[in-house]
């Protein structure tokens, strides 16, 4: 048995110059955002307690949850809107084709029972509204020529839908039936967002021309506007109201935040404050998504951080989450400092501390997307597709000191020698580089297609895989190896190999689904028959006392086996990541990480039978 412990979430999709609309439950004070296909629920009180919803067939661009907090519809690209339970499973109710294009934004009618979703309908209609039960429209929405980037639903009765878009307008529809009332030219560019103050007496609508309009909710007049002093200098993305419907937060591309306090006579909205969320001034710290949940304001940058203020104490300084946007192929356990390292294809390497989550990331500019990704105590070493292996020290903070030498042919695998310093060996296409630091001491042909390879933790042996399948052990003395031994046993080409901890065995794993542990002296066959993944195995590892290998598999698993009982009794993790597992650590005898393809990282505490 293997009990999930701890999830270390990605982080939100963003795109460049769009907003991403983020919602959430007051009642269990969580969070909805999507990534890829996935819709991840974070809780505010226990970031560590995630939920992955992943029955999409295409990229989620937008979740939220009804007023009661029972149900929550999420849509996609495709334009199909999904309607689930937050308890047992994520049970399906309902799936209706809405729209021809993206949907970019929905919401629900105050009484649970009707959904306006909006977005690009290529042609045909840009905005519809439906009974949640049996996805009949309830309305007539004209009057939009260009894609609907969000729609609002009044709170409170009498019901209200308003629009907005890429055709600068905001558009008002009363009913149901909703049928078209007007139609607000305010804003001089793309308006990117719209919503109705919980009370529903405001509407505001905010754009990319940096300013905000303010009508009355009920009419749709045009009543007020947000004040250019100390207001934004970029475009305005999202927009949230407080729960008391007076005060307000935007996050905009000038890189700030900032509350605004709408005054009950002239209603127009004064800054209160600016908030500023830490980052290196970037593009990635714009900011695109803000939602104000009870006491919390949520604000997301374009980068895919999170920072949690207080709307109390809007002194203090944030609590900031971060978490992966790609698929993480690289994941580390440093003994020492207890830290999980995890990398991910397009270059972002974070530290993981057990129990508290996100410790810190390293930025890095240079090296992107990443291929190779090794670490011991003291260095990082990575490459990419360009033949470059780079290396830097582990406590760096960026990669911008890091050094790099050139391998004449692109790296595979990177396998360090634990024991003797900075001694690594790497594959390439057609053979193996022996590193010392930086400095290389031998480019090998060894004349065979080779994809994975490893070095004994003294630097006194070899094994490298071959794209036939076959598994060559050298003798490695001073620069030159020395073939000792060709073993033939898997019939695909070799996706890794990792020597036992204590050194008296070795695992080897294919792209055919079958993993081998091997004795290392006699060379013969210790655990056979691991042949239960339905998909190439990606990664393998072994635990500390040498007793359990994990593989994890393209088909989403991660199987654990004991060395000395049949492969028969082993352990299944199943779905443990969406897309494929990519990385696996132990670090402990019973607790494993793994990551993969959705971006997130996630503990495992194994229960013996």
């Amino acid at each position: 048995m293997a009990k999930l412990l701890e999830t270390y979430a990605c982080a939100p999709s963003t795109e460049r110059g769009r907003g991403i609309l983020i919602s959430g439950d007051a009642k269990s004070n969580s969070i909805l955002y999507c990534n890829g296909r996935s819709v991840i629920i974070r809780y505010l009180d226990r970031p560590l307690e995630v939920g992955v919803y992943s029955e999409h067939s295409y990229p989620v661009t937008v979740a939220r949850y009804s007023p009661n907090g029972e149900w929550v519809a999420s849509a996609d690209v495709s334009g199909t809107v999904r309607i689930w339970g937050t308890h047992n499973d994520f049970v399906l109710k309902n799936e209706f084709k809405v729209l021809a294009g993206s949907i970019d934004d929905l919401q629900w009618s105050p009484d649970s029972m009707r959904i306006v979703a909006s977005g690009d309908g290529k042609g045909k209609s840009f905005v519809r509204a439906f009974m949640w039960d049996s996805g009949s429209t309830v309305g007539d929405f004209d009057g939009h020529s260009r894609r609907v980037l969000s729609c609002a639903f009044k709170p409170t009765r009498p019901f209200r839908i308003a629009t907005c878009g890429e055709d600068f307008l905001v558009n008002f529809y009363e009913g149901p039936p909703f049928k078209f009332k007007l139609s607000l030219r305010e804003h001089s560019k793309f308006v990117n967002c719209v919503r109705f103050s919980p009370d529903g007496s405001k509407l505001i609508s905010v754009s990319s021309d940096a300013t905000g309009i303010i009508y009355d909710g009920k009419t749709g007049e045009k009543i007020g506007a947000l004040s250019s002093e100390d207001g934004h200098t970029g475009s305005i993305y999202a927009v949230s109201w407080s729960p008391s419907s007076k005060e307000l937060l935007t996050v905009s591309a000038d890189k700030s935040a900032k509350v605004w306090e709408i005054c009950e006579d002239s209603n127009s909205g004064k800054v209160k404050r600016a908030l500023s969320c830490p980052g290196s001034g970037g593009v990635d710290d714009m900011l695109v998504g803000c939602l104000w949940q009870n006491d919390h304001l949520i604000i997301v940058s374009l980068g895919g951080m999170i920072h949690l203020f207080s709307a109390n104490d809007l002194d203090k300084s944030p609590v900031s989450f971060y978490g992966h946007l790609k698929n993480v192929t690289g994941l580390t356990f440093l003994k020492n400092q207890k830290k999980i390292l995890s990398c991910s294809y397009d270059g972002v390497i974070v530290r993981w501390i057990q129990g508290t989550g996100y410790d810190g990331k390293l930025r890095n500019k240079e090296i992107s997307p990443i291929k190779c990704f090794a670490a011991t105590e003291e260095a990082i070493v990575l490459s990419g597709f360009d033949n470059k292996v780079w290396r830097f020290p582990t406590q760096a903070e960026e990669c911008g000191t890091a050094e790099h030498v050139d391998t004449d042919s692109q790296p595979k695998d990177i396998s360090f020698a634990s024991d003797c310093p900075d001694l690594a060996l790497i594959s390439t296409e057609t053979g193996v580089v022996l590193f010392q630091g930086l400095k290389i001491l031998s480019t090998v042909n060894l004349g065979f297609a080779v994809s994975a390879a490893t070095i004994t933790p003294d630097g006194s042996e070899a094994i490298v895989g071959g794209q036939d399948g076959k598994l060559h052990i050298y003798s490695v003395t001073g620069h030159t190896l020395t073939e000792e031994a060709v073993i033939e046993k898997h019939r695909g080409a070799i996706s890794a190999i990792h020597y036992s901890p204590d050194l008296s065995m070795f695992a080897s794993s294919d792209f055919n689904r079958e993993a081998v542990v091997w004795d290392r002296v006699s060379r013969e066959v210790k655990l056979q028959n691991m042949l239960f993944h339905t998909a190439r195995i990606n990664c393998l590892a072994w635990s500390p006392d040498s007793t359990m290998v994990a593989t994890g598999s393209l088909d989403t698993c991660v199987i654990i086996y004991e060395v000395g009982k049949p492969a028969s009794s082993r352990i299944t993790m199943k779905g443990a990541h969406l897309g494929g597992v990519y990385g696996l650590a132990f670090t402990d005898e019973s607790t494993v990480v793994s990551s993969g393809e959705d971006a997130c990282v996630r503990v495992w505490r194994l229960k013996h039978h």
